[in-house]
């Protein structure tokens, strides 16, 4: 399963250069996995009153291009890799006018307690969840 969604690239989302500021890129990587999650049932204030949070623990975030001030860039997100005690979301984000690639990611989480115990298997619940989005269907927006 794939999230996909688009932003316009706004004043607020550039550096003194002209170019996307790298923290612009990171909110909209967030968005894409939140987004996913949501997509997946995993809603995670409700994981929170659970029990349950998806701290990153680590992010490779590869910069291949800038994009600029009112360019329409697109979001990808899926599952690259899960097991029991982690998931990788592979995340790309280009242009929508010529397919460029600005930005190529992979983030691992984790669940953890709120108290931040790391759980050794992942809740029942998210397993079943990041299983469905391991699955092959058609692309969603």
């Amino acid at each position: 399963m794939k999230h996909i969604f688009e932003t316009r690239v706004y004043y607020s989302d550039t550096d003194a250069y002209g170019v996307v500021w790298h923290g612009a890129y990171l909110r909209w990587l967030e968005k894409g996995r939140v987004d996913l999650c949501n997509m997946l049932g995993i809603d995670l204030v409700t994981m929170k009153s659970m029990d349950v949070l998806l701290p990153v623990t680590n992010m490779n975030v590869k910069y291949k291009a800038s994009a600029k001030l009112d360019d329409i860039v697109i979001i990808e997100t899926w599952i690259e890799k899960f097991n029991s005690l982690s998931v990788s979301f592979k995340q790309v984000i280009k242009s929508k006018n010529t397919d460029k690639i600005f930005i190529e990611a992979l983030f691992d989480v984790v669940a953890i307690s709120n108290d931040g115990k790391l759980y050794r298997r992942m809740p029942e619940q998210l397993i079943e969840s990041f299983e469905k989005g391991m699955e092959k269907c058609p692309v969603l927006v």
